[in-house]
């Protein structure tokens, strides 16, 4: 086995989107309505193909850009929250949490299937966006994926899966 590892990253002006979102946290606190300009960042490790290539940048900086596009200028709500309880109805979404209501429209939200709305969970969730659309339009399944959210300078939350159980055995830095 060889200890070469390849990668490639995109981190572009364009992979950007503005939210508004609120956690909850430390078991019964729930943050007001805030938003963030996240900046986003991909990572696909994976061997060389025939044009000495991990991946075509012009596709990951394609696919990674549509991925934010769907979060930009929204409100993001939990869909799998134990805490916040969210629905549809009628055209607008309702978002409770214990004596608080936010109605919003619905076209102004996206609600993802997280428990929650951090910048980790966020990261999982593009990650997960990236390799299912990387896997439907180019027919690639890199070994590894990262990607990083951040919300705002020097805070940001990084996601990495290995998708390739043989690369995951090889890395010295693995758990």
């Amino acid at each position: 086995m060889s200890d070469e590892r390849w990668s490639v990253r995109v981190s572009k002006d364009y992979t950007v989107f503005a939210a508004a979102h609120f956690i909850t946290y430390g078991g019964g606190q729930c943050e007001r309505i805030h938003g963030h300009n996240y900046r986003v960042c991909a990572e696909l490790w994976g061997p060389l193909d025939e044009n000495a290539y991990v991946f075509d940048f012009i596709a990951l900086k394609d696919v990674l850009r549509e991925i934010v596009a769907e979060l930009d200028h929204r409100l993001i709500l939990p869909g799998k929250s134990s805490l916040i309880r969210v629905e549809e109805r009628e055209g607008e979404v309702w978002a409770v949490y214990e004596d608080r209501r936010w109605v919003v429209p619905a076209q102004d939200c996206v609600i993802l299937p997280i428990a929650n709305t951090t910048a980790e969970l966020l990261g999982a969730w593009i990650a997960q966006q990236l390799v299912a659309k990387l896997q439907q339009r180019h027919g690639y399944r890199p070994q590894r994926v990262a990607v990083e959210v951040e919300e705002s300078p020097g805070q940001r939350a990084r996601y990495e899966l290995a998708l390739d159980r043989s690369f995951l055995e090889s890395d010295p830095q693995a758990p």
